[in-house]
């Protein structure tokens, strides 16, 4: 059984908004470091500090919350293409999701970027996740 790095992260950031935890440890590839600046300039988390632990590095990702009883600011994060079935978009049909409230991250030649991104630069790729 291959490891899923991207969906271990998100259900990390999932299970860390749900116990209301203040920061959380990912493992670190270039695509999961990649999504985690992206939530970072999007405004889903606060931000991101890069760890080294017994020579492996670890993004620390500080979550955000609103109010005084602490209401996670990612209501859904959700993988959308997985390893067992991959979900392609070309320019034409690329997701807006909540009406543009949410992203969705999208991997294409020109790297990991937002759907935002993605209609300007008119072109298409794997949805990866939806963030909202």
């Amino acid at each position: 059984m291959a490891n899923d790095a991207i969906s271990t992260a998100l259900t990390t950031i999932r299970n860390g908004n749900t116990r209301r935890k203040a920061m959380i440890r990912i493992p670190a590839t270039k695509m999961t470091e990649r999504i985690v600046e992206i939530s970072v300039e999007e405004g889903f988390v606060k931000n991101a500090v890069k760890h080294k632990d017994n020579g492996k590095e670890f993004p620390d990702v500080s979550l955000r919350y609103l109010g005084k009883k602490k209401d996670p600011h990612i209501a859904v994060i959700r993988r959308i293409s997985k390893p067992g079935l991959r979900v392609y978009s070309d320019r034409r049909q690329i997701p807006k999701i909540l009406g543009g409230m949410g992203i969705a991250i999208s991997s294409t030649s020109h790297g990991l970027i937002t759907d935002r991104e993605a209609r300007h630069k008119k072109i298409g790729g794997e949805i990866l996740r939806h963030i909202w």
